[in-house]
């Protein structure tokens, strides 16, 4: 079970500490996982999370009907959350630079995070939102979502497989304005 802790510590750490939007306290804090099941092989170095996931780290909160998280020969993690049929995976986390600052998105297929590039990517019915305590400060939403939090880049497209075609739906952006607040 030590082993099982570690791992997820790990890979949690890595995902709470990624980026710049991500709260740098996360990293310090403990991660509790509850589901309905777990599975873990050890030869294949891959962690099963089934029926109703949540996952609390700091502010960190993810939760999907079923995780998987698998570790490479070089100790990088690869979590894939899948949601619930007619559902979604979800996430949601206190960013840096802002007292109430957040991030949340979601996803109706599965979201994937791979540790060692920082990357995050929603499939199907994506939605990402940036967010003053409760008011969206941006928001975007297509077939497919890419967020890189190293270079603070999202790409998002009008099909599930990470490309656009004419025709094939539209995405939608929304970026509020940003009004400077000056002294008297």
């Amino acid at each position: 079970m030590n082993r099982i802790y570690s791992l997820m510590l790990f890979l949690f750490g890595t995902i709470a500490a990624g980026g710049a939007h991500a709260e740098k306290a996360d990293a310090n804090k403990p991660t509790n996982v509850e589901a309905n099941q777990m599975a873990y092989d050890e030869v294949k170095q891959i962690n099963t999370f089934t029926g109703n996931v949540v996952l609390v780290r700091g502010t960190l909160i993810l939760k999907a009907d079923k995780m998987v998280v698998r570790q490479d020969p070089a100790g990088y993690q690869y979590a894939t959350l899948f949601a619930a049929p007619g559902g979604a995976a979800t996430f949601r986390q206190k960013r840096d630079g802002g007292p109430n600052l957040w991030i949340e998105g979601q996803a109706a297929d599965r979201i994937e995070y791979d540790s060692k590039t920082e990357v995050a990517k929603f499939f199907v019915k994506a939605n990402i939102k940036l967010l003053d305590g409760t008011k969206p400060t941006d928001e975007v939403e297509g077939e497919f979502i890419s967020y890189d939090s190293k270079a603070e880049f999202f790409s998002v497209n009008n099909m599930a497989s990470g490309e656009s075609k004419p025709g094939a739906g539209r995405i939608k952006a929304v970026i509020q304005p940003r009004n400077e607040t000056k002294g008297p």
